[in-house]
């Protein structure tokens, strides 16, 4: 099955295709760093992580490259404000952000250009525009005149500016007088006192927001590239100022060939902001949640959908994400125990044999699972495959086999899961931390010897067709935080 995606331009699922068979250009809009990332910049560095990934997979040479806008309003604006220097306000976010990625396994992209780097190539560009007629000078700067390319307007959004303003998330100025029309953007900003600046033929200044992807995205694949990515709030203005201004200046159309918008995270149903408290950076998250259910809960959503970060939705990742963690640690110690593992029956739905019919069911989930992340990245769907996947190891591993058969089996899962949700979904750790001994958490050290107790008594309870005070000591150990999983090697538990 091809790859097939939703192109925001074309407002349509399409087949996936490339300038260049088996390469693939993508550009991402990164992050403004005048502050530390939040949540809404994990759900969409997770999601084209994943678009990454999945392309590589499939057999892809991807070019991935996203950048750091370390020039802007909002910089200039956090700079004055703690009274420091603004690069070094930049170089520190910058440090921040890598730091945050690894920490969720998002892999880095092949290059983090800055738009400072290119100041000089949006100078020229921009001179350009102006030799065109597509842009013109006033005492406030250099402005993009809209009405020189109507046809281009509101290709992502499909809508006039005035409807699509209210979402245009604070980025479009206030109309100056200087502006031949209101919906004329900045390309060059003229000098402020006390602003960093730089010299231009239009006097000392600094480049607008839009201009800075169009001149980098062109320095590294020339006029036209495959993927270009960014949050669904980027559509409008900067999206289509990218457009406008990439098509005049190059003459060629479409600049890109694929739009790739991600959705919202929402706070317990709320649109995340500051002036509503329910504003959570990643560090912040990160003191409350281990990272990777965090990456598992975020990615448990297909990337076009909105998501809602809510308590519900991050236990249930992580009672998930646990389940599948035991059973890799499960299958990576019964492996160990056979260097040589005999061949495996042959995978048959159809089959009598329990294990061969296992292997069936896994052989149609990985297929199931190759399925989903074809159709759009559906990761939703394909983090539904491996927990299916999961719970088929589990009863078989349940089922009785012989050694021999339990090594073979065991070593087909480890390969499966790190296919999957290791090496697609990128939740699954290095086989040896995933073996290292946890240290001990203190509440557990705290609790344990009454727990166990507790279990003994439970056990005893159960044996006898006590169900009353197997019911009492359950409910003890719940009010105690305690979750209590039966195995066939007797009950384990964890706090919740």
């Amino acid at each position: 099955m091809p790859i097939r995606l939703y192109d925001t331009r074309r407002k349509d699922k399409v087949v996936f295709s490339t300038r260049e068979p088996g390469k693939v250009s993508m550009y991402v809009c990164g992050v403004t760093v005048y502050d530390r990332c939040h949540l809404g910049h994990a759900r969409c560095y997770l999601a084209f992580d994943l678009i990454h990934r999945w392309l590589e997979k499939s057999g892809y040479d991807v070019h991935y490259v996203q950048n750091f806008t370390d020039i802007d309003d909002k910089i200039i604006k956090r700079a004055n404000e703690t009274g420091g220097d603004w690069k070094k306000l930049v170089d520190d976010n910058i440090a921040t952000y890598y730091e945050d990625m690894d920490a969720l396994n998002i892999l880095r992209a092949d290059d983090y250009p800055r738009c400072t780097e290119y100041v000089e190539d949006m100078i020229r560009i921009t001179q350009d525009l102006i030799d065109k007629e597509h842009a013109y000078q006033t005492d406030e700067g250099v402005y993009f005149h809209i009405d020189s390319a109507p046809e281009k307007y509101g290709q992502l959004t499909g809508q006039n500016i005035e409807a699509v303003r209210s979402g245009a998330g604070g980025r479009v100025a206030s109309t100056g007088s200087a502006k031949k029309d209101h919906k004329d953007f900045a390309l060059w900003k003229s000098a402020k006192p006390g602003e960093p600046t730089w010299d231009s033929p239009w006097g000392p200044g600094r480049p607008g927001w839009h201009i800075e992807c169009t001149a980098m995205s062109m320095d590294f694949f020339g006029a036209q590239f495959d993927i270009h990515g960014g949050g669904h709030d980027l559509r409008f203005p900067h999206h289509e100022a990218e457009i406008f201004q990439g098509e005049c200046h190059t003459g060629c159309s479409p600049v890109v060939h694929h739009w790739l918008h991600n959705g919202f995270v929402n706070i317990d149903g709320e649109k995340m902001s500051k002036s509503l408290g329910n504003f959570w950076t990643i560090r912040d998250i990160l003191e409350k949640v281990d990272a990777m259910v965090l990456r598992f809960s975020l990615i448990n959503a297909q990337y076009r959908s909105p998501i809602d970060m809510n308590e519900t939705l991050l236990k249930d990742a992580e009672r998930n994400y646990n389940r599948l963690l035991e059973t890799y640690i499960r299958a990576l110690k019964i492996a160990a125990g056979s260097l040589n593992p005999v061949d495996l029956p042959h995978a048959d739905l159809a089959s009598q044999q329990p294990l061969s019919k296992s292997l069936g069911l896994l052989e149609k989930m990985g297929e199931g699972f190759a399925h989903a992340m074809d159709d759009d990245f559906n990761s939703r769907d394909a983090v539904g495959k491996v927990l299916s996947a999961v719970r088929q190891m589990t009863k078989t591993f349940d089922s009785g086999l012989d050694d021999a058969d339990n090594h073979a089996f065991a070593h087909y899962a480890v390969d499966w899961l790190e296919e999957t949700a290791g090496a697609v979904l990128g939740v699954l750790p290095s086989r040896e931390m995933a073996l290292a001994e946890p240290e001990e958490d203190p509440r557990r050290a705290e609790v344990a010897e009454e727990v166990e107790q507790l279990l003994i008594a439970r056990t005893e309870a159960r044996s006898t067709k006590d169900w009353a005070q197997a019911d009492e000591i359950r409910d003890r150990l719940k009010a105690m935080g305690v979750v209590v999983t039966d195995t066939p090697e007797g009950p384990s538990w964890a706090l919740e």
